[in-house]
């Protein structure tokens, strides 16, 4: 029985990057023989057991066939007799078929080192386009590791499997999974990019893909339409740290443009209700979490009237406040104002853009937060005026912050295309 360290480790030790989890493959050895070891068997498809002071995975050794469409379409096999070699063999790029064996040496059968220092993504074998997920993690790598290029073979087999209905198969969680993670990675714009030079985004992110070539008004650069402007939030997104559901909100703010008839293009004004649908669609189809379909719903509503805070009178500031729940939810409300910032830092690429309409709202915010309802509803004594008298107080309050040059005034200036 011999053990070697397979896989991600491998990768990100020999690029220098930290190692998060180790993965093994036992070769030569029967799950009877782990158990005895003191191995705890806790694989359902094929035998993976934990270390029993470790606590790490170790995998038999397996190859794999396919048999039905899907990534969940395999039956696997086990054996003593089954090589190193032919376990790397199934693994879905060069990159990640590198092992390590007990004495440090590498295996590296197919030439995983090679692809590493010239930055390649490159698919093992043919068995690449028998698991549609692998699509989506090349993707997501892709986002993690933004100098690197997807072979043009690699890329070509990609393309052949959205065509022949393999991504189609994929279950909705398992898509939520993968570009959840892509989000969180350094440069999530590469992992749309993927998605898109392979035809999946127009299968999984139809909504998303209708924005390349729908142009963007008021931006700094005339040549980027509404699909470059969504990679450039993203990655604003990215280097300010935000949390997942700011990052979706971002990838969703602006499909309503997607759907704006042509003869109004470039404008767009009036398409956020189109946009709040979509995102309500996209959201239900991959199940998204609550926390991140809320939010974004919320940017996909609101944003237009966020960047125009500037301009808005007290009173329609306040019932921005009230209709977002900023009241109860003053986290989530400042949320989406993170959002905003992003898409509006996102037309010049710069992540430390000034983004006055944030202040602003949040200074409304506690302003309105400030007023005591409950002594406004105690001194009322017809009951059924107390939400305009509470809204009265607020606006009141709102009007009372008196800064000079950020006075919400009461005369909105024209509306700037957004």
């Amino acid at each position: 029985m011999k053990t070697y360290c397979v896989g991600g480790a491998i990768r990100d030790e020999l690029l220098g990057l930290p190692v998060k989890d180790r993965d093994w493959v036992v070769v030569g050895a029967t799950p009877e023989a782990l158990v005895a070891e003191g191995y705890k068997p806790v694989g359902k498809d094929f035998p993976v057991f934990l270390h029993p002071r470790t606590h790490e995975e170790y995998a038999l050794a397996r190859t794999e066939r396919k048999t039905a469409p899907g990534y969940a379409g395999f039956v696997f096999h086990t054996d003593p007799s089954v090589t190193l070699e032919e376990d790397l063999a199934r693994r879905d790029l060069t990159i990640n078929a590198i092992a390590r064996d007990a004495e440090g040496g590498l295996v590296d059968p197919y030439g995983g080192q090679r692809d590493l220092a010239a930055r390649v993504f490159r698919h093992v074998s043919p068995a690449f386009a028998e698991d549609p997920v692998r699509i989506l993690r090349l993707a997501r790598f892709a986002a993690r590791f933004a100098d690197f290029r997807v072979a043009p073979e690699t890329l070509a087999l990609m393309r052949g499997m959205v065509a022949a209905g393999e991504v189609d198969a994929l279950v909705p969680e398992r898509v939520w999974q993968e570009i959840a993670r892509g989000l969180m990675e350094a440069r999530p714009s590469r992992m749309i990019e993927v998605l898109r030079d392979s035809g999946a985004l127009a299968r999984l992110l139809p909504e998303v893909e209708r924005l390349f070539g729908v142009p963007q008004p008021a931006v700094h650069h005339p040549e980027v339409d509404c699909g470059l402007h969504l990679l450039m939030v993203l990655d604003v997104a990215a280097a300010s740290a935000q949390p997942l559901p700011v990052r979706l909100a971002c990838l969703l703010h602006d499909l309503g443009k997607g759907v704006t008839p042509a003869h109004l293009l470039p404008h767009h004004h009036g398409h956020e209700a189109a946009g709040e649908a979509l995102v309500r669609a996209v959201c239900e189809r991959l199940k998204c979490p609550a926390d991140c379909r809320d939010l974004a719903l919320m940017v996909a509503r609101e944003h237009g009237i966020v960047h125009r805070a500037l301009e808005l009178r007290a009173a329609t500031a306040v019932k921005l406040v009230e209709r977002c729940d900023g009241l109860r939810r003053p986290e989530r409300f400042a949320a989406m104002l993170d959002a905003c910032a992003c898409d509006h830092r996102g037309r010049g690429g710069r992540a430390d853009r000034p983004y006055p309409p944030r202040e602003r709202l949040l200074a409304v915010l506690e302003a309105v937060r400030g007023v005591d309802a409950g002594a406004i509803a105690r001194g009322v004594t017809d009951k059924s005026r107390i939400p305009a008298e509470v809204h009265a107080a607020r606006v009141a309050a709102v009007r009372a912050l008196g800064l000079v040059g950020d006075t919400i005034v009461d005369n909105p200036m024209p509306a700037a295309g957004q």
